[in-house]
């Protein structure tokens, strides 16, 4: 009896065992299953953030396009091209391993070159493709300052240096978990017990772009007819109002992929925060970035009509960047209510700025040094000033300073003053020898009667459309340009045809 009590015991334990291992595999399955489909949903979203912030090259294309007069659309566009073209190779060797090549030390990454080695447990190539798109549009920026006189070798030039080297250590510094200045340093190490706060990129973006512009645009000096021998501004005004539009409207909808995007992830939560999971913070973020884009163009809209005296849709235009280059920094970490002023404050910096930059004769065609790099600086101090603890706490954990007007004293300040420093003098460092010593070699401005003819005739076999505007001065040169191509003027002209419905 008790052998057959001991088989009993042993089988129901056998059992036991088998329905505890079975049990633990199905958990063990379910939890896999889950993990799966987090990582799946989590890389949809930044795939498609990146998709997104693509997109942007597009609107800056169109916006690039319809700023510049039409003899230069051609080459504005190719340029454009180029950027993200030149770009993607130059952050694959480079840039990428530069920015996030972990572990290294706080001033520059070292793994990753070429993707060696890469992807990690911890990220993906989705991660990769979305810095690109970050770094191609820091390219981009710096175009728009130099449109319209610069030598097509010096666009591949700097494009490729600004993003596989200048761009992506700043990224490193402020981004990367072993960035000096990095919210999310992984030591927890992090500046005046704070770091930088630039979300999706005020400075790293946006300033490095405009500052970039700034030194180029200065050496090459202004397009001609820009100022006249009085220093008086003159108007060299853009072909098409249309792209202007088309191309800020795709530039809105491309921020909702660099701001809310930035998170890199969704389906996460906050434990023991109280909070909601991040796709509230995520809708949080849109929220800042529309309404500061908005306040920033009404702004500019009614400021320029008392300053003028009539409605510009294309001072609209930048003015609506520019509130969204503010808001970019501390989209993730303001309530709506302060995103309302930073979008005010953007346009009157954005207005400033282009006043400053007519008294003392730069010339920015697209005001991209004065709206990327000056509104960009704004959005860094502003962040420093309007960060509410529970969001700064919700995204880089508990104990974190916030905004000095939000109570939080100025930890967060001084660290935010210190990357408007220090990116200002990085990429004045860096960038302001490289255009001065293409300038020096030849090769950054065009020729006076290149420029006059306008590049797409000259460099680029031809016209982007028809083209005849009676306003632009400069187009007396190609007029001269044609005739010694065309016929003998002096000769009989055909009979014009009888009109005719079908004429018309």
């Amino acid at each position: 009896m008790a052998s057959l009590s001991c088989s009993s015991d042993l089988a129901t334990l056998i059992n036991h065992t088998a329905a505890a291992n079975y049990l633990c595999n199905q958990f063990d399955s379910i939890s896999r299953k889950l993990n799966d489909a987090t990582y799946a949903v989590d890389n949809t979203y930044l795939l498609f953030s990146a998709y997104l912030v693509f997109a942007m090259q597009l609107g800056f294309a169109m916006l690039c396009a319809g700023s510049v007069r039409a003899k230069n659309t051609m080459n504005i566009m190719l340029t454009n091209v180029l950027d993200a073209a030149a770009g993607g190779l130059s952050y694959y060797l480079f840039g990428f391993a530069f920015a996030f090549g972990a572990p290294s030390n706080g001033f520059i990454g070292r793994h990753f070159f070429g993707l060696r080695d890469y992807p990690t447990p911890s990220t993906d190539y989705s991660f990769f493709l979305y810095q690109w798109a970050f770094a191609i549009a820091a390219a981009g920026i710096t175009s728009g300052s130099i449109a319209e006189r610069t030598q097509f070798v010096a666009y591949l030039i700097y494009s490729s240096f600004l993003t596989g080297f200048v761009y992506p250590i700043v990224s490193h510094w402020f981004w990367s978990g072993d960035g000096w200045a990095s919210a999310t340093r992984v030591d927890g190490n992090v500046l005046f017990g704070s770091g930088v706060i630039d979300f999706a990129g005020s400075g790293v973006v946006h300033m490095v772009g405009g500052i970039a512009g700034l030194w180029g645009a200065l050496i090459e000096g202004p397009r001609i007819g820009r100022f006249d021998r009085t220093g008086r501004s003159v108007a060299l005004r853009g072909h098409s109002a249309s792209l202007v539009v088309l191309g800020s409207f795709l530039l809105w909808f491309g921020w909702y992929g660099f701001n809310p995007g930035s998170f890199f992830t969704i389906a996460k939560g906050y434990a023991g925060l109280g909070y909601y999971g991040q796709w509230s913070a995520i809708g949080r973020t849109a929220v800042t970035t529309t309404l500061a884009g908005s306040t920033a163009a009404l702004t500019t809209l009614f400021s320029k009509r008392l300053l003028v005296g009539h409605w510009n849709v294309i001072d609209v235009c930048n003015g609506l960047l520019g509130g969204f280059a503010a808001i970019t920094s501390g989209c993730a970490v303001v309530e709506p209510w302060a995103a309302i002023v930073c979008g005010f404050v953007a346009a009157w910096v954005l207005i400033g700025l282009n006043k400053l930059a007519a008294k003392v004769e730069y010339d920015d065609p697209l005001e991209a040094a004065q709206l990327h790099g000056g509104c960009g600086a704004w959005g860094v101090l502003f962040t420093g000033l309007f960060a509410k603890r529970e969001y700064v706490e919700e995204i880089y954990g508990i104990g974190r300073p916030c905004g000095a007007l939000m109570g939080g004293g100025g930890k967060l300040l001084a660290a935010q003053l210190i990357q408007i420093v220090v990116v200002c003098g990085w990429v004045t460092a860096t960038m302001g020898p490289l255009f001065y010593g293409l300038h020096k070699l030849n090769l950054l401005r065009i020729s006076r009667d290149d420029e006059t003819a306008g590049m797409d005739l000259t460099r680029h076999g031809g016209f982007a459309y028809a083209y005849h505007d009676d306003e632009d001065g400069s187009s007396r040169g190609v007029g001269l340009m044609m005739r010694k191509i065309e016929p003998d003027s002096t000769s009989p002209s055909p009979p014009a045809p009888p009109l005719s419905i079908s004429s018309l």
